[in-house]
């Protein structure tokens, strides 16, 4: 495999577009980068990922596998956290039913927030709620009174501790993180992963000033583990296939619910129903292989719905 690194300028040439849009990407975490001292680069095999990702799907008969006529709205929209099995869902989703699945992947709180907006149709999230320490429902109830609302388990992840390859630092807690010898890489607020994390530092009463590198932000898993098997950082706080991705090793702290939010309209309501049933089908289960660090044994499973969706789903 090439193992070029690309600048954001070469990767504004290659796709034509600007550079700005290249950062806006890696920004968002669509695109995943990492640094050389101040300089971005992008991989090979990540462009290539890119890519297929965003490659629209092949035309297919305009009847979906139900059979029924696809008369849906021509682009799905998915913002939230990112999660290799969002991506797989959205690329085995687009092919299966001949739909058009826009992922952006902003963290989980700007995500709920955009489904909210009703700038997006789906939000994939995981977020904890510090008094109740339940995931992602009490900020849904907070948010969606009126809506028609339906919250499916993609499945629960473990989160942990991110560390090098036989971990010679010697990193097992959350008071290693504020040893002068460690340094941290942090993701940014918003991000499920950092809610986790600040709830577990809170109830460790650790000052996150204590903690070298909280300061600096990553936004998705593999920006922040790219540190660590670069040797630009000692620890990140992330799931544990990231670690895997990397050949990293990884200290489970927790375990975590991550779902998908889907708002219901008039417009998309057919097309989220036929995602919902197939994210439930066997084929889709089937085709998921890689799943060290998640357990999808509630996979589909609709945790709550408001009564405008219980006659779709």
């Amino acid at each position: 495999m090439e193992k070029k690194a690309y600048t954001p300028d070469e990767v504004a040439q290659i796709f034509q577009i600007s550079k700005h849009t290249v950062y806006e990407l890696i920004k968002r975490g669509e695109l995943q980068a990492f640094k050389i001292g101040n300089k971005m680069r992008i991989e090979h095999a990540e462009l290539e990922r890119f890519k297929e990702n965003t490659k629209a799907p092949a035309k297919k008969n305009p009847l979906t596998q139900t059979g029924t006529a696809n008369n849906g709205p021509s682009l799905i929209r998915l913002s939230g956290s990112h999660d290799f099995l969002v991506e797989h869902f959205v690329k085995q989703a687009a092919g299966a039913l001949n739909r058009q699945i826009q992922p952006t992947f902003i963290g989980s709180l700007e995500g709920l927030m955009m489904l909210y907006r009703g700038q997006c149709d789906i939000a994939a999230i995981h977020l904890l709620d510090p008094t109740s320490q339940e995931y992602n429902l009490p900020f849904i109830h907070q948010l969606f009174v009126y809506e028609s609302i339906l919250v499916l388990r993609l499945a629960a992840r473990e989160q942990g501790f991110i560390i090098a390859k036989g971990n010679p630092k010697n990193i097992h807690d959350f008071t290693d993180l504020t040893r002068k010898d460690v340094q941290f890489i942090n993701r940014q607020k918003g991000a499920g992963t950092r809610f986790l994390l600040d709830s577990k530092l809170a109830s460790f009463g650790i000052n996150p000033s204590n903690i070298n590198g909280y300061g600096t932000e990553e936004w998705n898993h593999l920006s922040a583990a790219s540190y660590i098997s670069r040797g630009m950082a000692d620890v990140t706080f992330g799931i544990q296939s990231a670690a895997s991705h990397l050949g990293l090793d990884f200290v489970p702290v927790a375990k975590e619910h991550f779902d998908l939010v889907f708002r219901f309209t008039d417009e998309n309501k057919q097309s989220l129903t036929d995602l919902i049933h197939y994210l439930q089908s066997a084929s889709f289960k089937d085709s998921l292989t890689d799943l060290e660090g998640y357990s999808i044994q509630d996979l589909g499973k609709i945790i709550y719905q408001t009564s405008q969706t219980e006659e779709l789903v």
